[in-house]
């Protein structure tokens, strides 16, 4: 007999694969027990049931390796919880390297792992052969193991946890198709089935491949595309032993798993096939896609040489079938920001087995407490542009975002697929003066100059790349004498009416009550003191402000503003980054190169620090704000983007005399790091306050406004600090740091680097980081420590700083 749908329930999750069972399990867990989860064919009949099962732990950042631990640990019990056989086994994983770049990328990521926690060896060739007797190391330099990383049956354990869920209360309905979402003043309201509507508080995106139709039902934005994706399955063999590791071949791009004495061969290779480009077939289920041996030879080839018992293997099974993948290979996990209690988990990328516990983990918790539980900005919905859900442009990009999760992960290593989607409107001319871009945000930018001579591509290394010295002469020229930047690209809001400014010092913790033309640099706060957002505003007229921040924070600070407008509020908030572009004019003789076309007075007593002014500059007429993110005397220029070539041009010509160096967002970064200016989503986030951070002269805790997270900061003043940021300079000047290397005091790990750059002024590289000390943190621990940064598993000595190693009394902007 056919269960009945229910009219309503408190959440609905849509999806019944691996990821929205363990959101409906996590909820069962907390209590939850008014749960609907909806099944458009049958359970993991979509992408999970011919998912590998890998369980690896170590992810890109710290965060998304506490849910891949989390996930791992669930698994360890789920089994005896629900007496579900789940087929998980830790026999470890090992990846490994045949040249010594790899060897490299290899080690840091086995130094980020020690911080993690996580128990990470790094081996010989020789250990390794101990560890994998199948294995070729003829030409190997080494390898990483982590003996707690294993696998799992994704059916079974997908129907582990559909069984707990049901334990709990949860009702699950397949061959229930959703065919609407519902939507009422800005907030979810339930679902449209075939069988009938169900009323919902909440509901969750869990639909995998079909997530972006899911959410477009609902005006919302998350893109993901399938491809075709192929692994081969071999004949039983007496030689493989049922307790192998999971291998991994980056450099070949494939991994081998240990299958019931089999060996299952999956590939990530280079140019991925995307798939269903004119729409899923509506009867899928349960299905394969057709062979391609000519797409998987290369692969097999490399897999022969590797592990040359698959010479002589009979083959027993090849498989092709979809998964989804995002245009950053990381998936979608959180609330949508265009539709309130609308929630996502989708777009895995090929790791959604090793992902899910942990992902339903956090939706579940967020749900349950009416917050995110961590700092979830990798993967946060809220990174996504619109123009990044076009079809084509989905097609195009995941054919390189499939294999770049085995691809060489360079620093600063740029996307070659789906370019030129947002440009400049000095992008050629740009180019002509030797501009190589990259991308963010699908924004063309400038990230260094080549010289005449020299072609602007990137060469990768993990030391010094080829644009090392043009962009120190760029860095140079901003601290000596003069650059020019186009940061036109970075986001802007107006946001006007009689109640702008009472809303602004609520949701500021920095005081916007100040005279017009007054740039006042601020973050945005949450409840428990965290860093929601860090920008300028500047009060352009009485009820009218202008906000400025990041690019890549574009439709999150635009959501978390537009959220805190109250209901009735005269107060609007428009997004103006298509029509204005911004250049900045930064250095010493700044001043000299742009009173040459404009009659303003630009002397410290006419046009101090910190504020703006609308001046003619050349035949445009431009607001000019005395500000910097380099540590220099200079001027944000904005404009109407029309006018952005004129004035460049001019720019050009008067600068021509003070020999103005165009400079890039690489002098841009190693500027700011050597001033340790922070930087959203890098440095700091929603778990970090601004006592933490160094910022608490951003704060004004003495203004008439009680503003967001005011009281958690002060309970943390009273308490005293547990971390700290601060800066460190390298006594040696050849190792490059980026981000996550640990931090070690006196001999043993206290933190991790947030991001780093070679400090061209400072003549070694500089990072930021944040330190620990349960027992508090003062000056005195922090200046008594012997410090060290460890790189690819080796530890090089630092100077540690609490203030800017830099111009530490910001004299030069006050030039």
């Amino acid at each position: 007999m056919t269960k009945e749908l229910p009219s309503q329930a408190q959440v609905v999750v849509i999806g019944g694969g691996v990821i929205g069972v363990s959101v409906a399990y996590h909820l069962a867990k907390l209590g939850w027990n008014d749960v609907v989860l909806l099944e458009r064919k049958r359970l993991t009949s979509g992408t999970t049931w011919h998912a590998a099962g890998l369980v690896g732990q170590l992810r890109a950042t710290h965060n998304l390796t506490r849910l891949a631990q989390y996930t791992t640990g669930l698994f360890e019990e789920l089994e005896k919880e629900t007496g579900q056989a789940t087929g998980f086994k830790q026999n470890g994983s090992i990846s490994i390297a045949a040249d010594q770049e790899r060897f490299e990328e290899l080690k840091r990521g086995a130094s980020m792992a020690s911080r993690f926690g996580l128990e990470v060896q790094v081996i010989t060739p020789a250990e390794a052969k101990d560890l994998y007797p199948l294995l070729n190391v003829d030409d190997m330099v080494g390898a990483v193991f982590l003996p707690k990383d294993g696998q799992v049956n994704p059916t079974d354990v997908t129907q582990a946890m559909a069984k707990g869920a049901r334990s709990g209360g949860v009702s699950i309905f397949e061959k229930t198709k959703v065919t609407g979402i519902h939507t009422a003043h800005g907030r979810v309201s339930g679902v449209a089935t075939e069988r009938g509507d169900v009323l919902a508080e909440y509901v969750v995106n869990c639909a995998g491949m079909w997530g972006r139709e899911v959410a477009a039902m609902a005006g919302v934005n998350v893109p993901l595309h399938a491809c075709e994706h192929f692994y081969i399955v071999s004949e039983v063999m007496a030689e493989v032993p049922p307790d192998l590791p999971v291998l991994r071949d980056p450099s070949g791009y494939f991994y081998v798993k240990e299958d019931a004495g089999k060996l299952l061969v999956g590939a990530f290779e280079p140019g991925a096939k995307p798939w269903a480009i004119n729409g899923i077939p509506e009867d899928f289920e349960f299905e394969s896609l057709p062979e391609d041996w000519e797409h998987f030879a290369p692969v097999l080839e490399n897999v022969m040489h590797r592990v040359p018992l698959m010479e002589r293997a009979g083959i027993e099974l090849f498989f092709c079938g979809p998964e989804s993948f995002t245009p950053d290979t990381r998936y979608s996990l959180g609330e949508c920001p265009e539709v309130s209690n609308f929630f996502v988990a989708a777009g895995f990328n090929s790791i959604g087995i090793q992902s899910s516990g942990g992902a339903g983990k956090v939706i579940a918790d967020w749900i349950d407490r009416g917050s995110a539980p961590m700092d979830l900005w990798d993967v946060d919905p809220r990174r996504w542009m619109p123009f990044q859900n076009n079809a084509m442009y989905l097609r195009d990009r995941v054919t390189e975002s499939l294999g770049n999760l085995y691809a060489m992960h360079w620093p600063f290593l740029q996307p070659e697929t789906a370019r030129h989607v947002r440009k400049s409107a000095i992008h050629d001319r740009l180019l002509d003066h030797g501009a190589c871009f990259g991308e963010t945000a699908g924004w063309e930018r400038p990230n260094w100059f080549a010289p005449v001579g020299v072609k602007p591509i990137y060469e990768y290394s993990y030391g010094r790349q080829n644009w090392f010295e043009y962009s120190a002469q760029e860095h140079k020229a901003c601290r000596e004498n003069v650059a020019l930047f186009d940061q036109s690209s970075f986001a802007k809001y107006v946001f006007q009416g009689r109640d702008a400014e009472q809303i602004l010092n609520k949701v500021c913790a920095n005081n916007v009550s100040v005279p017009m033309g007054k740039v006042v640099y601020t973050p945005w706060l949450n409840d428990q003191g965290g860093i929601e957002a860090d920008l300028t505003i500047t009060r352009l007229e009485e009820e009218k402000f202008l906000i400025v921040t990041s690019c890549t924070q574009q439709t999150r600070d635009y959501y978390w503003l537009k959220s805190h407008i109250p209901t009735g509020a005269h107060a609007m908030l428009t997004d103006v980054t298509s029509g204005y572009a911004m250049l900045g004019l930064m250095g010493p003789n700044s001043r000299h190169v742009i009173t040459r076309l404009s009659n303003s007075d630009f002397s410290n007593e006419a046009f101090p620090f910190a504020t703006s002014q609308l001046i003619e500059l050349g035949y445009a007429q431009v607001r000019a704000s005395r500000i910097t993110y380099m540590g220099e005397l200079g001027w944000e220029l904005y404009m109407p983007v029309e006018f952005l070539p004129s004035v460049f041009d001019d720019l050009m010509q008067a600068g021509g005399d003070y020999k103005l160096q165009l400079a890039g967002y690489h002098a841009l970064n190693s500027l700011r790091i050597e001033k340790a200016f922070k930087h959203w989503g890098h440095d700091i986030a929603v778990e970090d306050t601004p006592l933490e951070a160094g910022l608490g002269f951003a704060v004004a805790f003495d203004k008439n406004e009680e503003f967001i997270g005011r009281d958690a900061l002060l309970r943390q003043k009273e308490s005293g600090l547990k971390r700290r940021m601060v800066q460190f300079l390298l006594d040696d000047p050849e190792p490059m740091m980026y981000h996550e290397e640990p931090i070690w005091r006196n001999g043993q790990i206290v933190g991790s680097t947030t991001s780093a750059m070679y400090g061209h002024t400072l003549g070694a590289c500089v990072a930021l980081g944040f330190i620990e000390n349960q027992k508090g943190i003062t000056t005195d621990w922090i200046k008594s420590g012997r410090y060290e940064i460890e790189i690819a598993c080796k530890k090089y000595p630092a100077r540690v700083s609490i203030s800017p190693l830099y111009d530490p009394k910001s004299k030069r902007t006050k030039l």
